[in-house]
């Protein structure tokens, strides 16, 4: 896997891209030079590399309300990844049980499930959210629980196809020849042949629920606004584009670059799992 992976000169850079991300969540107490929570209104709206009567530079200046933006950047990687991964993991969950029993046992169970699919698919996913979360209001918990609600239906309809293709092969009819429990089967036989695209969907997914999670904030239904992430921090720099750009630029740069980093790790995946393209340099 890593000789593979070592192939692709643009799949290790987004390894890395994606390793400073994480290394900047779990340490940000330790890397973040300054209180990203501190208000300090004399110095707010200082160019980058500042510094202070004090002695303290902040290397990406300040914002409206004189706190660090460095300080915010590495605390808004812990609320991006946070969102990502733990959305996925709800969706995902639904998505996969979803998707296993209604392709294994059809009927009325597929039928059931199939309708509440297309139910949810008659509404855009962001629109959606952003009603939920008017509602509901803003919170990273309710953050994660919206985006993790939201985003099974794709799990579920490919898990589907998968176990309607697969139960029929002669390993699952065998198990039933030998008088094996239908959760066995399920979880046993079956599970494990649809990991495959369910790894893949999930990876795509983390980088859209940080783009919804950039957006919902931005729009002031995410989290709240005190909370250093990267869609408060575009939020609060808006309005101040045209003379301090430095409260957008980095955390535009963030986005985009964790995005495009897990995007293009996703389409790696993707052809790797591939098994008709396991011979493929």
């Amino acid at each position: 896997m890593l000789a593979r992976l070592f192939r692709s000169k643009a799949a290790v850079v987004s390894v890395a891209i994606l390793l400073l991300v994480l290394i900047a969540a779990v340490a940000a107490p330790w890397l973040a030079p300054n209180d990203p929570f501190a208000i300090k209104l004399i110095q707010r709206l200082k160019p980058p590399g500042y510094t202070s009567s004090t002695g303290i530079t902040f290397w990406l200046g300040t914002d409206s309300l004189g706190r660090d933006v460095f300080s915010r950047l590495v605390y808004g990687a812990r609320v991006s990844l946070v969102v990502g991964l733990a959305a996925v993991l709800i969706s995902g969950t639904i998505g996969l049980l979803v998707g296993l029993l209604s392709g294994y046992f059809g009927g009325w169970v597929d039928d059931l499930f199939m309708r509440l699919c297309d139910i949810q698919l008659s509404f855009p996913t962001i629109l959606l959210a952003l009603t939920i979360m008017a509602v509901l209001g803003s919170g990273l918990d309710k953050l994660i629980l919206v985006l993790g609600l939201t985003g099974w239906v794709q799990y579920g309809r490919i898990v589907r196809s998968q176990v309607l293709t697969i139960k029929t092969d002669e390993f699952v009819l065998a198990a039933h020849a030998t008088g094996e429990r239908q959760w066995r089967i399920l979880f046993q036989h079956i599970l494990p042949n649809v990991w495959s695209p369910v790894i893949v969907i999930a990876s795509f997914t983390v980088a859209s629920n940080i783009v919804a999670e950039a957006s919902l904030s931005f729009l002031g239904v995410g989290v709240p606004p005190s909370v250093p992430s990267w869609g408060t921090m575009l939020a609060d720099g808006r309005q101040y584009v045209g003379v301090a750009d430095w409260l957008t630029l980095p955390a535009g740069a963030a986005i985009s670059l964790t995005v495009l980093s897990i995007n293009i790790l996703g389409d790696w995946l993707r052809d790797y799992l591939d098994p008709r393209l396991k011979n493929i340099a």
